[in-house]
């Protein structure tokens, strides 16, 4: 009896601490994405408020937050940090993983911020997983499933609507806008597929703190960190705090942990408030007028993701 009783109430506490997990995962990654939402508002008050240069503010992030992500890293791993760099092949993925994924999605998303806004940016930056879609049939020599098709249909359908709104003879962001919003998208493709090897062999927080900082070591050379032009007071400090501290290293830490508690399916589903806070954020904030037709292309594009999302979970259960 006493043994059934014990049963019963470990039973009773795993499903307690299930509850738990999935409740904090879950919260975790909607303010990930709601962090990142609000860092691309910050960028673009630092770029067309205050003058600042994507270049500039890029390496400054990149730098800031590799610094103090490899610094966490090593109070937990130690000199487990550098193992990295221990093989060739390792230390060429990292460097190009640094240059074109960290860099290359940091810098491409914060120019197409300046031509346009975080809002519309954020949005054309979320293709990401159809531009994966396609990457992967044309590697695995397949074609997408009907669902898959459906969704980057979608995808398509929704970035035209955001930058036509349905009038094919004009455009409602600039080209130039457009250009880096897509490179975006292909930059944050390559961001999230190159590093898998390395996933699997270092940490998360080890791999992205070197990614950041060979990124912005890399391009610092091309454009100084100490090449500062625009308008610095208290505001532009402050908002730069904001994107290093609460835009970078808090959402990506959370985020991982998010990863753990509810799974990477689910938690790359919450993170989709990203464009939304993003949007609802330049609206308050900076008086955005986001019209109909931005809202509707912004819901094809999110659809598009949560719809690879629950479709990639499925495929995981059926080879299960």
């Amino acid at each position: 009896m006493e043994n059934n009783t014990a049963i019963e109430d470990l039973s009773s506490s795993s499903k307690t601490t299930s509850k738990n997990n999935t409740i904090k995962g879950t919260l975790f990654a909607l303010i990930a994405g709601t962090l990142w939402g609000l860092s691309g508002i910050c960028a673009q008050f630092l770029f067309q408020q205050r003058n600042l240069t994507p270049e500039w503010v890029v390496c400054v992030r990149l730098i800031s937050s590799g610094v103090i992500l490899l610094s966490i890293a090593y109070i937990k791993e130690k000199n487990e940090i550098f193992k990295v760099f221990k093989s060739k092949k390792h230390t060429k993925d990292l460097v190009l993983f640094g240059i074109l994924g960290m860099f290359g999605v940091q810098y491409s998303y914060f120019v197409a911020i300046k031509y346009s806004n975080a809002a519309t940016a954020t949005v054309i930056q979320y293709l990401g997983p159809a531009i994966i879609l396609i990457y992967q049939s044309l590697k695995n020599k397949s074609l997408p499933s009907f669902i898959e098709l459906f969704a980057l249909i979608l995808s398509l359908l929704g970035v035209f609507v955001l930058v036509t709104h349905m009038d094919i003879n004009s455009l409602v962001i600039s080209e130039k806008a457009l250009f880096w919003a897509i490179t975006a998208a292909f930059c944050l493709a390559y961001y999230t597929v190159k590093p898998g090897n390395l996933l699997n062999r270092f940490s998360n927080i080890c791999v992205t703190g070197w990614g950041m900082l060979i990124g912005g070591v890399a391009f610092s050379f091309i454009k100084p960190i100490f090449d500062i032009s625009g308008t610095f007071d208290i505001y532009t400090i402050a908002v730069i705090i904001i994107v290093i501290i609460f835009g970078t290293i808090i959402p990506f830490s959370i985020y991982v942990i998010s990863t753990k508690l509810i799974g990477p399916t689910k938690t790359s589903l919450f993170s989709t408030v990203e464009p939304v806070s993003s949007a609802v954020f330049s609206i308050f904030l900076l008086n955005l007028a986001f019209g109909f037709m931005d809202f509707l292309g912004t819901a094809m594009i999110i659809a598009m993701v949560i719809i690879l999302s629950i479709n990639k979970k499925e495929k995981s259960s059926d080879c299960a």
